[in-house]
């Protein structure tokens, strides 16, 4: 059978055999919007247990709104446009208005992806800046979060009079669900506060993974710290496979986030009635697969239909390379990757994006791990404790080798876009 593979900006085509593959997890059939900007349009005005943002806006000097950086497809040219009319509509001059990047701690946007985000007139008319966590001295903290963790947020967005947020709601590795509070902790926060957020303390916990929102505690300390710093107005969307806007959620930030993943639980879940040997995954396609970092999702999100000792084959496009030099270094630091978790078990050690590496750390536990990329050699792979393998067919055709007759196979196209479970026939 022939799988179309999220890869890159065109995606990979592969040959599967047919009586091995148990399953393609996909998204579930669900109608995307007829006319995604009035549906904008009018969550403005009929939002989620707040007033219209223009009530919110009327006397208002300034506004800050939040963004996604270009890790994420944000339908941004359908979002930004109406909120922008309605904030200088209600008085609040252009000029008075900042539209700041929430990068967390991913590097700065360059000004083609700025143009790529927003489009080419608000990128040219509107002020726009990035989010630097690493710069304490541009943020200012608001408090401490229910657990200790010291909370300092961007200061352009904590002085701001009007503060609104954007995004996308879907399934989130640790925090169950991006959007809401997470672009406040961590896109704008800084690096003080997003390495205690990212501990293990917080990262080792059960719940603290795709699709829980009950009882996990980075979603948790995420709302809290975002609740201090204060929000008056988010605008989130769902997306389907091909990036239609299937759902709008505006309004308050909690109320808003939480009826719009309820509704994602819907779409983005697909079943397995058993676990599998092999799971063939990928990083998402452009922009989520761009470095070894990101695509650490994929493998993330093919744990929980995998057999303890199975093979995840995650394809990849990592056209930017491994990551950070700080995640980079963590490699260069840890010669396994049993040394790098008694490190941070144990220790005070600490190197800034270690977080990933922690969450590969629960992959190594349960699975093999083969890569297809064209963006990193194989010797660089085999340093970053996986395996690389020319195409997914030969890969799957090694394990097969490996797991006998009877081995079954998996696939998720869309990787941790989907949320794979075990359940159903």
């Amino acid at each position: 059978m022939q799988v179309h593979l999220e890869y890159g900006r065109g995606g990979l085509d592969v040959q599967l055999p047919d009586r091995r593959v148990l399953k393609c997890l996909e998204y579930q059939p669900a109608d995307p919007l007829a006319d995604p900007d009035a549906e904008v349009r009018q969550a403005l005005c009929r939002p989620i247990a707040v007033p219209p943002l223009a009530e919110l806006a009327h006397g208002r000097s300034s506004a800050c709104v939040a963004i996604c950086d270009i890790t994420r497809p944000v339908p941004n040219r359908v979002i930004l446009p109406p909120i922008l009319e309605t904030l200088e509509t209600c008085g609040i001059s252009r000029d008075r208005i900042l539209i700041l990047v929430a990068t967390g701690l991913h590097r700065p946007s360059t000004q083609a992806e700025l143009v790529e985000m927003v489009g080419r007139s608000i990128a040219e008319d509107y002020r726009i800046e990035n989010h630097d966590g690493r710069q304490l001295a541009a943020h200012t903290r608001v408090g401490h979060s229910p657990r200790g963790v010291p909370t300092w947020i961007d200061s352009r967005y904590v002085s701001a009079e009007l503060k609104i947020t954007t995004g996308l709601i879907e399934p989130h590795f640790m925090a169950g669900f991006s959007g809401g509070r997470k672009l406040i902790c961590p896109g704008l926060a800084a690096l003080e506060t997003i390495k205690f957020w990212h501990a293990p303390q917080f990262l080792e916990h059960p719940r603290a993974r795709a699709g829980c929102l009950d009882d996990n505690p980075v979603h948790q300390e995420s709302t809290a710290m975002a609740r201090m710093a204060r929000c008056d107005f988010i605008v989130n969307v769902v997306l389907d496979a091909r990036r239609r806007i299937l759902a709008v959620a505006a309004g308050d930030m909690e109320a808003a986030f939480d009826q719009g993943a309820d509704f994602a639980r819907g779409p983005f879940t697909d079943t397995l009635p058993r676990p599998v040997d092999i799971v063939v995954t990928t990083g998402a396609g452009y922009p989520l697969d761009t470095t070894f970092y990101q695509s650490i999702k994929g493998m993330v999100a093919a744990l929980p239909i995998l057999k303890p000792g199975g093979t995840i084959i995650l394809a990849a496009d990592m056209s930017e390379g491994i990551g950070s030099a700080d995640f980079c270094r963590l490699y260069e630091q840890n010669a396994t990757v049993d040394q790098f978790i008694n490190r941070i078990l144990h220790s005070d050690y600490f190197v800034m994006d270690q977080w990933q590496l922690e969450q590969f750390a629960k992959v190594a536990r349960k699975a093999r791990v083969k890569v297809v990329t064209g963006g990193l050699p194989a010797k660089t792979l085999r340093c970053l404790f996986v395996e690389p393998a020319e195409s997914v067919e030969s890969a799957v055709a090694a394990s097969l080798a490996e797991y006998g007759p009877d081995a079954e196979i998996a696939v998720i196209p869309k990787g941790p876009y989907v949320m794979a479970e075990l359940g159903g026939d």
